[in-house]
């Protein structure tokens, strides 16, 4: 998962928007301490369960990655606008755990990772995962150039 984050970071600029899906323990963090070691920031990257957000500077001139984890957020965007989501998001890319039906409203224009664990013959196998990988409006569409982008992250993740 920590690939692909690197994978997805190459992809990314500032203002994009990041929702990430998948059960607990799916690797959603992992995912998204690659993603920070791709767009090259300071601090480790860990789960921001608990203090919600966590904001990681750029150490390259890059932009920030604002870490933030929705688990215990039970509104939408009104529950969410303590955190100033929509004035960092111009400067930085934003990853939101767990933000399915709670920020999509941030942006018109966002990427949708979804992690599922892979089960066979009734047990989880921990080391296999199923990802999708979706870009929603403009900024992901072919003439944008993101569409592009999305197509050579099939690869990757088809290997």
């Amino acid at each position: 998962m920590q690939d692909l984050g690197r994978s997805i970071a190459a992809l990314l600029r500032p203002g994009d928007l990041v929702l990430l899906t998948g059960e607990l323990g799916a690797g959603k963090t992992t995912l998204t301490r690659g993603l920070g070691e791709g767009l090259g920031v300071r601090g480790a990257v860990t789960s921001p369960t608990f203090v919600i957000a966590r904001v990681h500077p750029s150490l390259t001139g890059g932009p920030a990655l604002v870490h933030v984890d929705a688990y215990r957020l039970g509104g939408g965007l009104d529950e969410m606008e303590d955190l100033d989501l929509d004035v960092s998001l111009p400067e930085s890319v934003v990853v939101v755990e767990w933000g399915d039906g709670k920020v999509e409203e941030l942006s018109e224009d966002r990427l949708h990772v979804v992690i599922r664990r892979a089960v066979g013959h009734e047990e989880v196998l921990d080391d296999v995962r199923e990802v999708v990988v979706r870009g929603v409006g403009a900024r992901w569409s072919e003439g944008a150039g993101g569409g592009a982008g999305l197509r050579a992250l099939a690869g990757v993740l088809a290997e």
